[in-house]
């Protein structure tokens, strides 16, 4: 997926939830600590553009690597894109930051969304 300055949050979210059905991203406007979740008061909730949040100013590829650590996930967007993402697992009608699982692959995580959905 090309991400540059006129991108726009809901257009990664929905190419990463189309990807992963089981999960979602969500952005901030502070970076978390490891296995530490983030507080709803910062998160966007406007569908900003890029260069609304961030001073990222050449556009790249984003690659949705399903073998990736959910926590390197949150690490490229934050070095490459400045953007400040946390990841959440779908846990029946719940969606759970994946606090502590950070350590598991997005496939795996979104396998575990998955399954929770048809309990």
């Amino acid at each position: 997926m090309h991400i540059d300055n006129n991108t726009k949050l809901s257009a990664l979210k929905a190419s990463f939830n189309k990807k992963f059905p089981g999960l979602k991203i969500e952005f901030y406007q502070k970076k978390h600590k490891d296995h530490t979740g983030s507080p709803n008061d910062i998160m966007y909730k406007k569908d900003y553009s890029i260069k609304e949040i961030s001073d990222v100013i050449k556009g790249a590829e984003l690659t949705l690597d399903p073998q990736m650590l959910v926590s390197d996930f949150e690490d490229m967007l934050e070095s490459q894109f400045g953007l400040h993402v946390q990841v959440f697992r779908k846990s029946n009608q719940l969606w759970l930051q994946t606090i502590t699982t950070d350590d598991w692959t997005l496939e795996v995580q979104n396998q575990k969304g998955l399954n929770s959905m048809v309990d």
